[in-house]
């Protein structure tokens, strides 16, 4: 582990995969509103001091819902928040209307790909299936600017194990002939979610990175549930994760 933030090792493109469940979309929906809040201190503080010497690095972020295939949890149903916080929202030809569940892609969202000057994280289909959408824009995807993510969830019967972990990510590499580059800990029980289920789970992630050799990305907590100096002895990247997704009616 170096002492980059994960956000510092990133590619300009970041595609976040992972299983049903695995809190992929809140993760992707909690990133890009993190790489958003960044880019406006970046931007405040060039203008207080000198110009930022990493001129060339990205000015915009966009989120890119590739998920068409699972109708619940979609990154685009918080467009609102996220278009306040200056993140583009890309994905279904339909745009605003949630109620069409046709799986058709707008042509827009190859734009932020094509732009150089914009951060990019895709929230992927969760299983090989839907990551197979992936491949219509698979040309976009084959540069040194991209980072593949894996959100393992350690509380899912599909990832609960190092085999079962494994073997979700060879599919979704075998579905995509990507690499996955890095191994996302989001280990979460939603709002009863603890500091000893987070280790649990970053336990599991250590031994993914011992048997693959990819990168153990970030540890995720749940904001306001786990406090940040209870997970002292982590990798030091850790990444606060909010309930965006969540409607808090489902936990009474």
């Amino acid at each position: 582990m170096t002492d980059e933030r994960f956000f510092e090792r990133s590619g300009r493109k970041i595609i976040v995969t992972g299983h049903y469940g695995s809190g992929k979309t809140e993760f992707a929906v909690s990133l890009a509103l993190l790489f958003s809040a960044l880019e406006v201190g970046k931007s405040t503080s060039s203008r207080a001091k000198e110009p930022a010497a990493n001129c060339g690095a990205p000015v915009s972020v966009a989120l890119i819902d590739l998920d068409i295939i699972n109708p619940y949890f979609r990154s685009r149903e918080r467009r609102e928040l996220l278009e306040a916080a200056g993140v583009s929202v890309f994905g279904s030809v339909y745009d605003k209307e949630l109620s069409a569940e046709l799986p058709a892609l707008g042509a827009s969202l190859r734009g932020p790909l094509e732009d150089a000057s914009c951060r990019v994280i895709v929230d992927s289909g969760g299983d090989s299936s839907g990551a197979l959408v992936l491949n219509q824009f698979g040309k976009y995807f084959t540069d040194g600017e991209t980072t593949v993510l894996a959100i393992v969830n350690a509380n899912r019967p599909e990832t609960s194990n190092l085999d079962g972990a494994l073997a979700h990510i060879a599919s979704i590499e075998a579905a995509t002939g990507l690499n996955v580059t890095g191994i996302v800990n989001n280990c979460h029980l939603l709002r009863e979610t603890t500091a000893d289920i987070i280790f649990k789970g970053h336990e599991l992630c250590e031994k993914i990175r011992e048997a693959t050799g990819k990168q153990l990305w970030c540890d995720c907590y749940p904001d306001g549930i786990v406090a940040q100096e209870d997970l002292t002895g982590l990798s030091g990247n850790l990444m606060p994760m909010g309930l965006y997704m969540r409607p808090t009616w489902l936990d009474k």
